[in-house]
């Protein structure tokens, strides 16, 4: 049972996060953001496919994306949308061929994968926000970030550091009892007990 937000720090963690859509010059370091991607990438993982890359934008990349970008969205002018943060990483599913994973659930993989990173990075004091746009899917995008015929772009998570008295943007609270529910009553009445399977009593298999 949680008795306190204090004895589970990572309680404490989602509930403090927020998005930063401002953000300084300061950005993580290379060596940092290792680290950081390495404890991302503890997500649940069917079949351990690891199935997502991350790409780290900085510099001229960001002008390059923002060229990308505009020629996405017939634009004469680059796209300043890439200048709007130090550091843009860009979340890549890279799906795997497997019988017994769908595109779908890689994808989930990576997108967690991008969450658990924006939540690091915002815990290690950095400001996060994610962002996509019409123009994610584009060629022209595609092309900039150098995906294979296997990948796409789920999108960015802009990265820097949290300006000295600016406030993050305003998240409300979630009402758990709107989205927590149980099965339909209906369903489980037009069901009897299934009895387990000797093989998997006497193995005690363990089902993901």
């Amino acid at each position: 049972m949680i008795d306190a937000v204090t004895d589970y720090p990572a309680l404490a963690a989602v509930r403090s996060r927020r998005s930063w859509s401002k953000v300084t010059d300061a950005a993580p370091s290379r060596a940092e953001l290792l680290t950081l991607v390495s404890a991302a990438g503890r997500v649940a993982d069917h079949s351990s496919l690891r199935p997502w890359r991350v790409i780290e934008l900085r510099g001229d990349d960001r002008l390059a994306l923002g060229a990308a970008i505009a020629k996405a969205e017939g634009d004469d002018k680059p796209s300043t949308k890439p200048l709007r943060a130090p550091l843009v990483l860009a979340i890549v599913a890279s799906y795997r061929k497997s019988d017994k994973v769908p595109r779908w659930e890689q994808e989930a993989v990576a997108s967690g994968v991008a969450h658990v990173l924006s939540l690091l990075l915002d815990e290690a004091g950095w400001g996060v926000i994610w962002r996509t746009g019409g123009y994610t899917r584009a060629k022209a995008v595609a092309k900039a970030h150098g995906l294979g015929s296997d990948e796409v772009l789920l999108g960015w998570l802009y990265v820097g550091g949290k300006p000295a008295g600016a406030r993050p943007g305003r998240r409300k609270s979630v009402d758990p009892r709107a989205h927590l529910s149980r099965m339909p009553a209906t369903v489980k009445a037009g069901v009897k007990d299934v009895p387990a399977k000797k093989d998997d009593a006497k193995k005690g298999k363990k089902k993901r």
